[in-house]
């Protein structure tokens, strides 16, 4: 797989594995010694720094955002950028089916996986943690 497979496939395979809730098959994608950053870590882990380090620690914190998922995370987007290791992309406010949590994801893929991650999130977002909405 060249570098531009391995991207796209990243950015298909994630947000397959995010609507089936597949916890293994999002950890697949992951390396090792992966780092993952989100306001969502302090938020659901109930901890002051908001990154998990490790595959094992990435696991327990996915499988409660797959369990905590509000109705405004949905996963309306329309493509990705890349610099051919950097993936990039938004699920923008508005989408087809009404506003929904506004976030950016960042990912630097090393080997044909995810090396770091982070979630990026707007004001609508940022307001649902703010106001308690987003479950825990």
């Amino acid at each position: 797989m060249t570098t531009a497979e391995q991207i796209e496939h990243i950015f298909t395979a994630w947000d397959d594995a995010l609507g089936a809730k597949d916890l293994d098959a999002a950890m697949a994608l992951y390396q090792p010694d992966a780092t993952l950053e989100s306001p969502l870590v302090c938020h659901l882990l109930g901890t002051t720094e908001g990154v998990v380090r490790g595959r094992e620690n990435l696991r327990r914190f996915v499988e409660k955002v797959f369990a905590n998922q509000p109705a405004e995370r949905r996963r309306h987007r329309a493509g990705f950028l890349s610099d051919g290791s950097r993936l990039t992309w938004e699920y923008p406010r508005e989408s087809p089916d009404g506003d929904q949590m506004d976030i950016v994801e960042v990912m630097e893929i090393r080997d044909g996986l995810i090396a770091h991650h982070r979630v990026y999130w707007g004001w609508v977002g940022v307001g649902m943690l703010l106001g308690g909405e987003h479950p825990r």
